[in-house]
């Protein structure tokens, strides 16, 4: 069971990573949400409250947090994602509130299954103003997020802040904002088509060696996986990095199984190794490859998926290792106030998961503190709070890289590096920054089914 759930916390964390924070050198600056804020609270002295849409009584806001967390194939999966959301609405409750109100999180098993899930969805109908900070893995059908009606009977459709979304039909759905970035472009979801893909780090690693040859390690266990790193490795060959081969990976193959991709990497003559998958491949791949001596690889690199506390245990095994996100990590949490916030409410034990679901809920606060101050308290309304996400303006507080609308692909990143069993930043050098800048956003034009089958 628990290989199970390392072969999926892999599936989830290839598709995407936050959208994250940054310093961004001659941009317009951040987005904030403090005199919204600041109104809001003004606000509530003068207003006799009212129940205004199903999940706002006159008390009381009701959001639905679902995820994944009761499977018997990976039991707590994204617990995370709950924890984080009851954390928050306590966060929240001892600092004013929300909306003039008191924040209630309700939580909604989606049990790794599609069914749940829309049930899920039926169930925020019904009872909560909006969906915030979920992590559901199967979600094709949405299409009660569309057609959900509010407490007039209106059609309106159900605010889903989600805090990550695997299936490309909650990614593009009208009423989600995505805390995640979004590769899609929403025009079409099948075929050829453009898809956005992150470079930075490719700009980063070839500043380490002139000329990159790589292996591309791609998590193999699940069809939407596969698809979702195609476009990767296409953004990574079009910057200039010679993949020489992509193969798929599991956590679960012991690490002897391990040797076949060490033979690929000198196959290949490759001095890089990109890891799509979780830590547990990466650690695996690194031992095995000291084991049979290679020397050759001068960058391994991994995503936020090796940004774990298993990851730093393995000490001497994985020194070296870059890995790359796009939020203030959590070792500075001293030079972010939201940063600080969530690592102190997950008592010391974050995990990036519920970072996700911690920005998602602030996302939605920044919502309703806009709605407040421009309607009053009585104005929140689902209807409203799907016209405010189309053009909010939000960084979490600085902890994540500005952004306006929805749907956005974070141009900003921070890299880190495994040194001396922490995880040490590199780059940019300034604590409580991202290195951001349009031009590590690539675009490629492919469909992404018929690329996966070149995946060895």
């Amino acid at each position: 069971m628990k290989r199970y759930r390392l072969v999926l916390l892999s599936a989830v964390l290839s598709v995407g990573l936050v959208a994250g924070a940054c310093g961004r050198s001659g941009s317009d600056s951040s987005p904030t949400t403090t005199d919204p804020a600041k109104a809001a609270d003004a606000a509530c002295s003068k207003t006799t409250l009212e129940a205004t849409d199903i999940g706002v009584s006159a008390d009381t806001i009701t959001v639905e947090v679902m995820a994944d967390t009761g499977s018997a194939l990976a039991p707590g999966l994204f617990q995370g994602n709950v924890d984080a959301m009851n954390a928050y609405a306590k966060y929240v409750n001892a600092n004013g509130g929300i909306g003039c109100r008191q924040l209630k999180v309700v939580a909604w098993d989606s049990k790794l299954d599609p069914t749940e899930s829309k049930n899920g969805i039926i169930n925020a109908c019904q009872n909560a103003v909006a969906m915030v900070g979920g992590n559901a893995l199967f979600n094709p059908d949405t299409s009660v997020l569309n057609t959900c009606a509010d407490k007039a009977g209106v059609a309106t459709g159900l605010p889903d802040y989600a805090a990550l979304a695997n299936d490309i039909n909650e990614q593009c759905a009208p009423t989600a904002f995505i805390i995640q970035a979004v590769a899609e472009s929403c025009k079409t979801l099948t075929g050829s088509r453009e898809l956005k893909a992150f470079t930075g780090t490719f700009d980063f690693f070839k500043t380490l060696a002139p000329s990159l040859t790589a292996l591309w390690l791609v998590p193999g266990d699940l069809p939407t996986t596969i698809q979702s790193s195609t476009y990767q490795i296409a953004a990574a060959k079009q910057s200039g990095i010679n993949v020489t081969d992509a193969m798929k990976v599991s956590g679960r193959t012991e690490q002897s199984g391990f040797t076949t991709y060490v033979q690929a990497i000198k196959a290949g003559n490759d001095n890089m190794v990109y890891n799509g998958s979780n830590d547990v491949v990466m650690t695996k791949m690194r031992k095995e490859a000291a084991a049979q001596g290679l020397d050759s690889v001068k960058v391994w690199g991994c995503s936020l998926a090796c940004y774990t506390d298993n990851f730093k245990a393995q000490g001497t095994a994985v020194e070296g290792t870059y890995v790359w996100m796009q939020f203030l990590p959590f070792e500075e949490a001293s030079s972010n106030s939201a940063d600080q916030a969530y690592v102190t409410a997950s008592n010391g034990k974050p995990d990036s998961f519920g970072a996700q679901a911690w920005q998602a809920g602030m996302a939605f606060k920044a919502t309703i503190d806009s709605i407040v101050a421009a309607k009053g308290a009585n104005g929140i309304t689902r209807a409203a709070i799907l016209e405010t996400m189309k053009t909010l303006q939000f960084d979490a507080d600085g902890w994540i890289g500005p952004r306006t609308g929805p749907k956005v692909f974070s141009d900003c990143m921070v890299m880190m590096q495994m040194q001396g069993g922490k995880f040490v930043r590199v780059a940019p050098a300034k604590v409580g920054t991202l290195d951001c800048n349009p031009k590590y956003v690539s675009t490629v034009t492919l469909d992404p089914q018929e690329a996966a089958k070149s995946v060895n």
